[in-house]
């Protein structure tokens, strides 16, 4: 079994097109061709953690992966970064151990923002104005990266909670071609935006339904456990189209599990990335709609960018 290193990872992704090796996973999951369990988790308290383990196979490929990922919020104070994390390639026909991609969470994050383009390649306005992004972390800055070539704009209105971040993070993507708005409160972010990216790991909503305006896209990210939550429900009660990356997963966790359990929404309103994908369901079909896409990170991803990873690196 070979190990991979970060380095190593990272040369293996240089001039890899990833939009359509995912879109692909998700349609193989909402087509029901992909064996998913339920998400493992561990969630820490002091000092607050979680670890996510997931897992899965698409039928018919060569390969099956198990991928353990941690994000642990006070690592910074240690100089340590904040994720963690390894994937495991198999080979589904023996139960072979093919190789361990040590990524660091590298190759999550990267699947990740690339969940979030997808998204918006679908479901955002045509003319999108500013891109809002609440929080100041790996993916605030990854999800704005990932919308070159999706989105033309290059406006960034931007809040986070601590104003040294807020400002690294302004220093960071102005240096990358964007002009930042640094903003005092997520309501003003949405007031100047209409495309919204939420990447915090909050437990309290941030943004509240009369801040959202009509034409808006909201890519909901940071909320991946049961505890975490960035909207407020009556956001996708409101919503034209409310969008899950997997309607299983996000009855346990995300935005639409607090809308659920809070009764704001019914499952027969929600519709799967997948889909949208492939035809089934249509994305956004007027300039006006209000859209959520909920994304709590499905295994198809992860087994998509970890196989074109290992058969990169083995050429």
């Amino acid at each position: 079994m070979k190990t991979y290193s970060l380095d190593q990872i990272k040369s293996a992704l240089e001039g890899v097109d990833l939009m359509p090796l995912i879109e692909e996973g998700f349609v193989a999951y909402s087509d029901g061709r992909s064996v998913v369990p339920p998400v493992g988790e561990l969630v820490f308290k002091n000092p607050p953690g979680d670890v996510h383990i997931k897992y899965g196979y698409i039928q018919g490929d060569e390969y099956y992966c198990i991928k353990i990922a941690s994000g642990f919020y006070n690592n910074e104070k240690l100089g340590l970064p904040g994720g963690s994390g390894m994937m495991l390639l198999f080979r589904q026909q023996t139960g072979e151990s093919v190789c361990v991609l040590h990524d660091e969470a590298y190759l999550t994050d990267i699947r990740t923002a690339v969940a979030g383009a997808i998204s918006a390649k679908l479901l955002a306005p045509d003319n999108v104005s500013a891109i809002g992004v609440i929080g100041t972390g790996v993916q605030a800055r990854l999800q704005v990266e990932h919308l070159n070539g999706v989105v033309a704009c290059k406006e960034v209105a931007v809040w986070g909670r601590t104003p040294e971040k807020v400002a690294l993070y302004e220093s960071d993507m102005t240096s990358k071609g964007y002009t930042v708005t640094v903003c005092d409160s997520p309501a003003i972010v949405a007031q100047r935006s209409n495309l919204i990216v939420t990447t915090t790991p909050a437990t309290e909503p941030l943004l509240s339904a009369n801040d959202i305006s009509p034409g808006t896209h909201i890519t909901a990210m940071g909320s991946d456990t049961h505890n975490k939550r960035e909207l407020d429900g009556a956001i996708l009660a409101s919503a034209d189209l409310v969008v899950a990356d997997s309607i299983p997963q996000c009855r346990e966790r995300g935005e639409i599990a607090w809308c659920l359990r809070e009764g704001s929404v019914s499952e027969i309103d929600l519709v799967e990335l997948g889909n949208v994908i492939s035809g089934k369901v249509p994305g956004r079909t007027s300039s006006g709609q209000i859209t959520v896409a909920d994304l709590t990170g499905v295994a198809v991803q992860d087994i998509q960018i970890a196989t074109v990873v290992y058969k990169s690196l083995d050429n």
